[in-house]
């Protein structure tokens, strides 16, 4: 099992209370695998750097993990298809 933080920028026309319950049925797909979500840390609405899909801010949210990496590239593939993710960042970190 190896560590990663995903840090996933969705739609700003999500509710940042409601951002953690609704990324829950996809990181479900961790817990499945016998991994762990170790944190979920919801930023908040932020002003993009650039405009993705003509949207000028998004609401940040970190997950720190704790998986194997079939099950942490299934996750990305799985928010990509998501309408209401604008862009997703998966990072190895070494604890």
């Amino acid at each position: 099992m190896r560590h990663y933080e995903v840090m996933i920028i969705l739609n700003p026309s999500q509710d940042e209370r409601t951002a953690a319950p609704s990324l829950d049925k996809y990181l479900e797909i961790i817990r499945k695998e016998k991994g762990s979500v170790d944190k979920v840390d919801v930023w908040g609405k932020r002003r993009l750097a650039y405009p993705i899909e003509k949207q000028e801010e998004g609401v940040y949210v970190v997950a720190e993990l704790t998986c194997n990496s079939e099950s942490v590239a299934e996750l990305d593939r799985l928010l990509n298809l998501s309408d209401n993710v604008l862009r997703t960042k998966v990072l190895r970190t070494d604890k």
